[in-house]
């Protein structure tokens, strides 16, 4: 009985033995690149596709500065689709303010100033809050000081004399700026409302000139001027239009 049991199991065995010589006698022809040759191709692909997704989120996200460097190369056609919005170009953003009616370009290091960051942000809390029924509309709400500027930006821990800013008034829709004179008579007037009645204190109109846009139909008239005393000198450029009511 006992014998009879061994040779069973050696035919089992043995059995498995020629089955396993069968199966590796199927793949013989075969070389290792040729077997794992769709698992090459899974594994490019994947590559390919987490390569081009980092480079997405990259470029994206400006990092280290890619999307900028690229922009560089074809500067007028990312500022033409206004892309310095989001990405320096050539070391300058874009603020755009399409409900005041402008826009401006200003180096990429430069920050805004807090204090009316913090003023803008409380207009638009009061603007949230509910209004009585015999108030204006919140669109009608008159700014409490016209002559503050909109936005103003500077270099990063100065004293705000070198600064851009952007002030604008209310006017009637047919004010047109040439209602003030020339560039030169309005300089004039400018630098006289800056000085005052100080004696101590002068005033110096350097340059005026004016420059049209066809396009838009508009004219900027462009002011350099000086002001001077004992204790400060200050170098301004302003460039002043009218148009849609704003000045």
């Amino acid at each position: 009985m006992a014998l009879q049991q061994y040779f069973q199991a050696c035919k089992y065995v043995s059995r498995n033995k020629v089955y396993m010589t069968q199966s590796s006698n199927n793949r013989q022809g075969k070389s290792p690149a040729e077997e794992f040759a769709p698992l090459a191709t899974t594994f490019r692909r994947r590559l390919l596709a987490g390569v081009g997704s980092a480079s997405l989120v990259a470029v994206g996200a400006n990092f280290g500065g890619l999307t900028s460097f690229l922009l560089g190369l074809v500067p007028e056609s990312g500022r033409s689709l206004k892309l310095d919005v989001l990405y320096p170009i050539e070391g300058y953003s874009r603020r755009i303010e399409n409900n005041e009616g402008f826009e401006f370009i200003y180096p990429a290091s430069w920050v805004g100033d807090q204090r009316l960051l913090y003023r803008a942000a409380e207009r638009l809390e009061r603007s949230l809050d509910p209004l009585p029924t015999n108030s204006p509309k919140s669109g009608n709400r008159p700014r409490k000081n016209v002559n503050e500027p909109i936005v103003a930006y500077g270099p990063p821990g100065s004293s705000g004399e070198l600064n851009v800013s952007v002030i604008v008034s209310p006017v009637p829709l047919d004010f047109s700026i040439e209602t003030f004179g020339g560039p030169k008579e309005v300089g004039e007037v400018v630098v006289k409302t800056i000085t005052g009645q100080r004696s101590d204190v002068k005033g110096t109109l350097i340059e005026s000139t004016m420059r049209e846009d066809p396009k838009m139909n508009v004219k900027y008239y462009e002011l350099e001027f000086k002001v001077e005393s004992p204790s400060f000198k200050r170098h301004n450029v302003a460039v002043c239009c009218a148009r849609g009511g704003k000045t």
